[in-house]
């Protein structure tokens, strides 16, 4: 209940503030909208909890196949705002459900990426996710109560996270509180969801999705939903889903040429890793074990990595050391290797040639795997060549710079997370490990500087404050670092109360 309460504490007061002076009458509904800069301020309010929250999915390689995901749709529609900024995130809840909240975040339950049977059922649903944010339907909802939102937005909140653990208990809640009715207000209605299939399914078909993705999930919902009554999926409540709507997407996708698209081995591999971290350590032993051994899988190498992520979640190091060497044997890893054959250049040692036939998370689980069982060395060299390979992989890039300081390479960790920062000024991660490098070669205001960097970056100012004024403390920089920490308090000192009000 803590987290709920504090929630909606925010809210209330973040509502508050925004509304206090009246938005202006513009007339049209469409255009009676937050500014993107308070939308984005509520988002990062309620992602601050989210993050806090135990079924946050804090996993590089989940959100960022879905970041890619996404953006791939993103980059085919000319609907979003070259300026609009999207965050994709799972949670680990098994009920089938994804929302938009205002500023481009959206979430995406585990639960729902699992029921996905294919790549192109989950792009569907977050193709008409994204047709949500980028039509400004929660936004113009928000917009239209004005005063009413402050009970609202605390109701959304609410429902976001007294439904993911315990739909009963989430529904009691809304219940006690009289949320329901708020939350029934922001219910997307029917003429947004039709808005959202019509430019959703568009979006789909230029990002090369199949279009039949789309009616195929919500199809499966709708059924769901008739034999379910009451335990019908949590995405049916916010999104009304009508025979009409079905009927209409599938017409539209008569009219298209039948297209079938293979799903990414990333699509796969995520949904693996998921299964892996799904339920007691040891069912999902049993579940890939099972697979294995009756050949029910499509891809060896697939189910093999799920097998491995979950022997490493039971600390069975030397199997999943034995199994590491299995996959790479596989019939599917050897037909993804011919398939790649023809992209290398020039001679590669053999090492960096199955790297570079290989993929960026089943090298990334590679190394994690020697380093359990001891092989630091070997683990390293993994991760030096899987990075030249695949430089952007923020998994290979978080987990390179963690290795290099749990061996003793402080000044390697520094340089490292120094460089990469100037690609990536904004991860906030690599902000908090470049603070362990200062700290490991005992720089105080350095590694509290950088502390703040990745505050600042959460929307956290307060703290970010009290760790510029902890590094002035410490005495221990330069005159140019002094400088520089200063003149960061004293802009983040003038943000403050203009952010807070």
């Amino acid at each position: 209940m803590r987290i709920r309460y504090i929630i909606s504490i925010l809210l209330l007061s973040l509502a508050t503030n925004i509304f206090a002076n009246e938005l202006p009458d513009l007339g049209d509904v469409s255009q009676a909208t937050l500014s993107p800069y308070h939308e984005r301020q509520i988002g990062l309010k309620i992602m601050s909890e989210i993050r806090a929250d135990s079924s946050y999915i804090d996993d590089p390689e989940i959100a960022g196949y879905l970041t890619s995901l996404g953006y791939k749709l993103i980059s085919g529609s000319n609907e979003a705002r070259p300026d609009q900024a999207f965050e994709f995130f799972a949670l680990r809840d098994p009920s089938i459900n994804a929302f938009a909240l205002p500023g481009g975040f959206m979430g995406f339950n585990s639960g729902l990426i699992l029921t996905a049977q294919s790549e192109s059922e989950l792009a569907g649903v977050m193709a008409h996710e994204i047709s949500h944010v980028t039509q400004k339907h929660l936004a113009r909802m928000i917009s239209k109560q004005k005063y009413s939102v402050l009970t609202s937005l605390a109701s959304l909140a609410l429902a976001i996270l007294a439904s993911r653990a315990n739909p009963q208990a989430g529904q009691a809640v809304m219940a006690t509180t009289q949320a329901a009715i708020a939350q029934s207000q922001l219910n997307f209605t029917r003429e947004h969801e039709k808005e959202a299939d019509r430019i959703g399914l568009n979006v789909l078909v230029s990002a090369g999705f199949d279009p039949g993705g789309m009616s195929t999930f919500f199809g499966r919902l709708q059924r769901a939903g008739r034999f379910q009554g009451n335990g019908a999926p949590s995405y049916l409540r916010t999104h009304p889903l009508t025979y009409e709507r079905i009927a209409d997407i599938e017409n539209r996708i008569q009219s298209l040429p039948y297209k079938q698209v293979p799903d990414s081995i990333e699509f796969q591999l995520v949904r693996a890793k998921l299964r892996a971290y799904d339920g007691k350590t040891r069912d999902a032993v049993k579940y890939f074990d099972s697979n294995l051994q009756e050949k029910r899988y499509s891809n060896e190498t697939v189910e093999r990595y799920g097998l491995i992520i979950a022997l490493l979640r039971e600390g069975n190091h030397a199997r999943a050391d034995k199994e590491l060497t299995l996959l790479y044997e596989s019939p599917h890893f050897d037909a993804m290797s011919r398939m790649k054959k023809n992209h290398l250049l020039g001679d590669i040692i053999r090492v960096e040639r199955k790297a570079l036939l290989s993929n960026a998370m089943i090298e990334t689980l590679a190394a994690r795997v020697k380093l359990s069982i001891g092989q630091n060395a070997e683990a390293l060299d993994i991760y030096k060549i899987a990075l030249r390979i695949y430089p952007q992989h923020r998994a290979l890039i978080y987990d390179y710079a963690t290795a290099l300081l749990h061996n003793g390479y402080k000044d390697e960790a520094l340089k490292f997370t120094s460089h990469q920062l100037q690609f990536t000024p904004d991860d906030v991660r690599l902000y908090k490990l470049q603070a362990q490098s200062y700290e490991a070669i005992g720089n105080n205001m350095l590694q509290h500087h950088a502390q703040a960097e990745a505050y600042i970056r959460q929307g956290n100012l307060p703290a970010a404050i009290d760790q510029l004024e902890t590094a002035l403390r410490s005495k221990d920089g330069d005159f140019y670092h002094t400088s520089g920490v200063e003149a960061r308090l004293k802009e983040l000192q003038h943000w403050l109360p203009l952010v807070e009000n």
